[in-house]
């Protein structure tokens, strides 16, 4: 499969998943509305913060589940949109721990109710507070209703208890990747390479591409051995892709990938880039700037250059295009018919190809 089918059939199977989102939050607004307005605003925000990504999780699960043959797409729409809801939540709930109020260029849910608080004259400090703590709320009640649409998926039986195992494992490991994150955050030097990329692949490989794809392996009936080659598959692919996507955080193209060049670097955000670069003549050109919440660009294009010259860049690349080649040796296994290689042929591709 070339690209383009996949960016084509990647689109279908979003509908279906578009479809089932809608209904969940069409029937949460209607019960809402029996309690009042500003929960029914709430539920609309949440709405519009889960809408407008690019629904990766559940296409993994709707390729691994058809690929292996499954043809319930109903059954499989839900367990996807499960997963897309338990990523709505974490997301709004790192972004409450990183104090941001914008998401893909627009306010998240703790950037609308601050501003909502703003127009109504209380100060900004309260505002913010009040910001993060209505998406608190928000992000709670995405990561308990992503549980209930999986139970609505009308899976039951052994089949449903291997599903809440997978999901369960989905969050156990992100919550304790994120609790990883913020500590690195507060240690003084950067961490290992190999911290950082266990640190990535607990809080994102796990929930984004791992899990979704044994969760379409088992709903389509896969044997064990293909749900781990899978899950082991979608585990390198998952690290080698949060590997491109903190490359594109630093010498990203804003206009393409929708993503500041300069957070990552002002936030101080732990990376494989950073911590290689550490351990480098470099880092002393990088150390006073790295973390400046008031970074400029004339500032960030010094750290780029001193990233560049330490070799941290070619590194971080050549450790990226490494895992994708792990992901593709799993995918090779005698378990898994011709028929799941030539789709995720094309993921593997579309991963690499973000890093040019």
């Amino acid at each position: 499969m070339n690209t383009h089918d996949l960016v084509v059939v990647t689109r279908q199977r979003q509908e279906h998943v578009d479809a089932v989102l809608d209904r969940f939050f069409s029937l949460a607004t209607t019960r809402a509305s029996a309690i009042g307005e500003q929960y029914v605003t709430l539920w609309q925000t949440l709405e519009k913060n889960s809408a407008g990504g690019k629904r990766f999780r559940p296409a993994m699960v709707l390729a691994a589940y058809e690929s292996l043959g499954g043809q319930d797409f109903e059954t499989a729409s839900y367990v996807g949109a499960a997963f897309e809801l338990l990523h709505t939540a974490l997301i709004v709930h790192d972004d409450v721990i990183d104090r941001d109020f914008i998401r893909r260029g627009g306010l998240n849910v703790s950037g609308s109710y601050r501003d909502l608080a703003q127009t109504a004259g209380i100060p900004v400090p309260t505002a913010e507070h009040r910001g993060l703590s209505v998406a608190v709320i928000a992000g709670d009640l995405a990561l308990f209703n992503a549980f209930r649409l999986l139970d609505r998926s009308g899976v039951s039986g052994e089949l449903r208890e291997r599903l809440h195992e997978i999901f369960d494992e989905a969050m156990f490991a992100s919550a304790a990747g994120e609790l990883l994150d913020v500590d690195f955050s507060l240690r003084p030097a950067p961490p290992s390479v190999d911290d950082i990329i266990d640190m990535e692949r607990l809080k994102t490989a796990v929930y984004s591409f791992e899990t979704p794809l044994q969760a379409g392996a088992v709903l389509a009936g896969a044997s064990d051995e293909a749900v781990e080659a899978l899950g082991t598959f979608g585990r390198n692919l998952g690290i080698a892709y949060q590997i491109i996507d903190d490359l594109l955080g630093v010498f990203g193209d804003q206009g393409d990938t929708g993503k500041s060049t300069l957070g990552d670097l002002r936030e101080g955000k732990r990376t494989v880039l950073i911590s290689y670069a550490a351990g480098t003549e470099q880092w002393a050109i990088i150390e006073p700037l790295f973390g400046d919440p008031g970074l400029d660009e004339d500032g960030a294009t010094v750290i780029r250059a001193a990233l560049e010259a330490s070799g941290a860049r070619s590194y971080a690349e050549a450790l990226a295009r490494d895992f994708a080649n792990r992901a593709w040796e799993h995918l090779a296994s005698a378990s898994l018919p011709e028929s799941v290689r030539t789709e995720f042929r094309g993921f593997v591709a579309t991963v690499l190809e973000r890093a040019k």
